[in-house]
């Protein structure tokens, strides 16, 4: 960046070229970031016809004395920068305006042309200069707020020993303080504190005198040298640091001993801490940090080693925990649906109530769980009813029915117990089996009756027989059973079951019954004789 020698180099070639010099035009950049409390035309108006008399610098800052007020000033910023065409300036790579570019530079914050062709332009590619129009630029800030100049109001030694004596923060940070001394920037800094072998968190008042006088000297040589060669650092000594600030970490070395950067003053700050080192009391303070942080850092390495052993230990522990839950333990039940559940449950408490098994008949099996007890699948209607006249034929009571809808007990297999029969052909089928007569019409109903699609029943009944046909049962069982019963109920429900059959004879149309071959399946239905 620019500091003080840059600055002077600047100052020097206006002085050179331009001095005695009319304005014969001036363009001024309508850019208010950069110009500062004016707008571009009043800038431009200020300086026509103005003679440049001489260039001022104080610190960073530089500003043109015309022969009448206002005057232009210009503080450098980060890539503030003057060019004259046709004379080589001072270049630095911040400023990025090259020769082959166009004339004036897109950057250009303020262009002038004097009366003689000469041109002469304050360009700031990164627009944190600032550019102002002062009528006495020494007795207004920031000029007016700057500490004597670097360069042209050195201290004596013994005044600057005093003014360091009572400043209590790191050198560092003091140098960079313009209202301490102007025109000191962050390169000049940690050149003349590594020429002057002082670290640069030093306190200052902690500085002995011959330490103080050396640091003088060390400004005053540094800051001569730059401006003798004008900023061009090319030409800057080799056995200086400023060579190396610009390299990475680990990769910068002068004069063979390795570079380190730390942050001093706020700025990035390097210095070889081979020779610079901290006196005094910061010297103790620094070995004793030093130490604790060593400390830390091992202790950060055994807790580190320790946790990556936990680590390890805890992997393989996770690892066999995985293994055991991998393990299979029997075939998984599939969780069944509350409702089911329910119904399967109350199914399994009671085999003494008919709603309950039927219920349960309904409830379709877990697939690749082994059923218990469970009876073989549902027969085709058709087949079933032949079956159930078989019985009939054989003389069956009321006792084999029961029998036969009683729900299978748990087992391998159940035997002689009676497939699922739709509600209303069960009633119809009981009615028939509880009439002596052998009626036909019974048997074509259930024939003609369709198995409901989609459900597998196993050996269960489905649904509860209404309530006035299982009260005539109840009272058939009863009567069977030799207690004493009414005969005139029982005349009323043969008329009844009488008339329910010749009503089913004028419906259907048929009058005899099919005769059908006894299939396998009819042998597995346990005949039972009255």
């Amino acid at each position: 960046m620019p500091e003080l020698p840059e600055v002077e180099a600047a100052r020097r070639a206006i002085a050179e070229n331009c001095l005695g010099k009319r304005i014969k035009k001036s363009i001024v950049a309508s850019d208010p970031k950069v110009i500062d409390g004016v707008s571009a035309s009043d800038f431009e108006a200020s300086l026509l016809r103005k003679t440049i008399v001489a260039a001022h610098r104080k610190g960073k800052n530089l500003w043109l004395q015309l022969d009448s007020p206002p005057f232009p000033s210009f503080q450098f910023g980060m890539a503030g920068a003057v060019y004259i065409k046709g004379v080589a300036v001072t270049k630095y790579k911040r400023s990025a305006v090259k020769d082959d570019e166009e004339w004036p530079s897109k950057y250009s914050k303020v262009f002038i042309e004097l009366d003689d062709g000469m041109e002469l332009s304050f360009t700031d590619k990164r627009r944190f200069a600032k550019v102002r129009l002062l009528k006495d630029p020494t007795s207004v800030p920031p000029i007016s707020e700057l500490g004597p100049d670097a360069l042209l109001e050195p201290m004596t030694v013994d005044e600057f020993a005093a003014s360091l004596s009572k400043k209590k923060i790191a050198i560092k940070a003091l140098l960079l303080d313009q209202s301490y001394i102007s025109g000191i920037g962050n390169w000049i800094a940690d050149e003349v504190l590594y020429q002057a072998k002082v670290h640069p968190l030093q306190v200052a008042a902690t500085l002995s005198k011959e330490s103080c006088a050396t640091l003088q000297k060390c400004i005053k040589e540094v800051i001569e040298k730059a401006v003798e060669v004008g900023a061009d650092s090319s030409q800057y000594p080799n056995n200086w640091i400023f060579h190396a600030r610009e390299k990475k970490p680990g990769k910068a070395f002068v004069d063979g001993k390795k570079i380190e950067f730390i942050t001093a003053g706020g700025r990035t700050t390097a210095f070889v801490p081979e020779l610079q080192k901290l006196s005094g009391s910061q010297a103790a303070k620094a070995v004793s940090k030093q130490g604790k942080q060593s400390n830390r850092r091992k202790g950060r390495q055994d807790e580190g080693d320790k946790d990556e052993q936990e680590i390890d230990e805890g992997d393989i522990a996770e690892k066999t925990t995985r293994k055991k839950e991998m393990k299979p333990k029997g075939p998984a039940k599939k969780k069944i649906p509350a409702k089911r559940k329910s119904k399967e449950s109350d199914g399994g408490t009671d085999e003494s109530e008919p709603d309950e098994d039927n219920i349960a008949g309904n409830t379709k099996p877990k697939k690749g769980v082994k059923a218990k007890g469970q009876v073989k699948k549902k027969l085709p209607t058709k087949r079933k009813s032949i079956n159930v006249d078989e019985e009939n034929g054989g003389g069956t009571d009321e006792e084999d029915e029961d029998a036969e809808n009683t729900k299978p007990k748990k087992g391998p297999k159940a035997k002689g117990q009676v497939k699922k029969v739709p509600a209303k052909r069960k009633s119809k089928e009981s009615d028939e089996e509880e009439n002596s007569d052998g009626t036909d019409e019974e048997d074509n109903i259930a024939e003609n009756t369709k198995p409901k699609k989609g459900t597998k029943a196993k050996g269960q009944v489905k649904k509860n027989l209404p309530a006035k046909r299982k009260s005539e049962e109840s009272e058939g069982e009863e009567n069977d059973d030799g207690m004493e019963d009414n005969d005139d109920e029982d005349d009323k429900v043969q008329k009844k079951r009488s008339k329910k059959v010749t009503d089913i004879h004028s419906k259907t149309g048929k009058t005899t019954k099919k005769k059908v071959q006894p299939s396998q399946t009819s042998k597995n239905v346990k005949t039972k004789s009255k």
